[in-house]
């Protein structure tokens, strides 16, 4: 019997907008609109890229527990009505529906937020990875999520999904590159695909809307060359350790620093870790999740199972729940900031 906003007219006229309104006027209930308008949230680049893929591949459907405006697949849904299904808050059902439709010949992108698809664990196992279908799953509000607090944090994703066979996970390092991975994900003979991103906006700017193109499943890129300490870094955090090799630069750091966007976390890019193990006697893994089974250690077991003798340094969130807070105090009281990768390429 709960009406949601009472007693707040806005609220209760409105309560999908009213859930999470940012900023607003109480007297009035005008919403106050922050910044400018570029660069677009991942989210807004996902429901537009989503409407794109539509228009050429008649397959496509979407599917979303509840959260047609929070991920932007309401873009969609404006356009195509008929595609896009709101099961409600039952992310478990989410899934299911998406395999089955994938069974009858659909290529569903289901859109879940990172801590919210726990409740599908069991149905991402036996419904999509057993069949090996061609579901997309997109994790949205992956990582450190803000002021939502430890409930809503996006970290333990990748530690739970990796063992999981005939999964493939990737994650991307800005906007351009999500929408590389999603094209990727819905061409024929990928199964089933795990794209994992964060909330906010990206880094892009007015060039977010390249051309869609595929990138080589288990491939990674090269984001700048070094030759004393190799960093690989997977999804957005790229951003933060690009920053951090480029300030060291300018403080006329000693150490060369190597950066890769590693792209994906299953499969790992082998021939590029058998170049870099060669290389580089020193290898640091940073990751906007938890440390413990996540891709840093995915990577040291490539290591220990392939006899290589590098030294491993793992950079990500540590064995107890982060609290509320902007993303930016977050990261460095989980000590996975700017200044904390500096300190662990520097100092070893």
């Amino acid at each position: 019997h709960t009406v949601k906003g009472k007693g707040y007219k806005p609220a209760e006229e409105h309560a999908t907008i009213w859930h999470a309104p940012g900023k607003f006027d109480p007297d009035t209930g005008e919403r106050i609109n922050e910044g400018e308008p570029f660069p677009l949230k991942y989210q807004e680049v996902f429901g537009k890229t989503l409407l794109e893929l539509a228009k050429s591949n008649p397959n496509i459907v979407g599917v979303t527990p509840a959260m047609p405006t929070g991920c932007s697949m309401d873009i969609m849904m404006k356009e195509m009505p008929d595609r896009v299904f709101d099961v409600g808050i039952a992310e478990g059902h989410a899934a299911t529906f998406s395999c089955g439709m994938a069974k009858d010949g659909l290529m569903p992108f289901c859109n879940i937020y990172s801590a919210f698809a726990q409740r599908a664990y069991d149905n991402i196992i036996h419904d999509a990875a057993i069949l090996n279908l061609p579901v997309v799953f997109c994790l949205d509000r992956a990582g450190l999520v803000g002021e939502d607090g430890p409930t809503h944090h996006g970290v333990f994703d990748i530690a739970a999904l990796r063992p999981v066979p005939n999964l493939t996970l990737c994650s991307p390092m800005d906007e351009r590159e999500l929408r590389r991975m999603m094209y990727t994900a819905q061409l024929p003979g990928k199964g089933t695909v795990v794209i994992r991103y964060p909330r906010g906006k990206g880094v892009c700017g007015e060039d977010w809307q390249c051309p869609l193109e595929e990138i080589p499943v288990g491939k990674a890129r090269c984001i700048s060359q070094g030759k004393d300490v190799a960093v690989l870094s997977y999804g957005p955090i790229g951003n933060d350790v690009q920053k951090a090799v480029n300030e060291l630069k300018e403080e006329e750091c000693p150490l060369s620093v190597a950066h890769y966007d590693m792209r994906f976390c299953k499969p790992l890019d082998t021939e590029l870790l058998e170049d870099v193990s060669a290389r580089f006697k020193r290898v640091v893994t940073v990751e906007d999740a938890q440390r413990a089974g996540g891709f840093g250690s995915a990577v040291l077991e490539w290591m220990s199972d392939n006899n290589k003798d590098v030294k491993v340094q793992r950079i990500g969130l540590p064995d107890h729940f982060v609290e509320h807070g902007t993303v930016n105090e977050l990261k460095v009281i989980a000590g996975i900031d700017n200044d904390t990768i500096k300190k662990v390429i520097r100092e070893g």
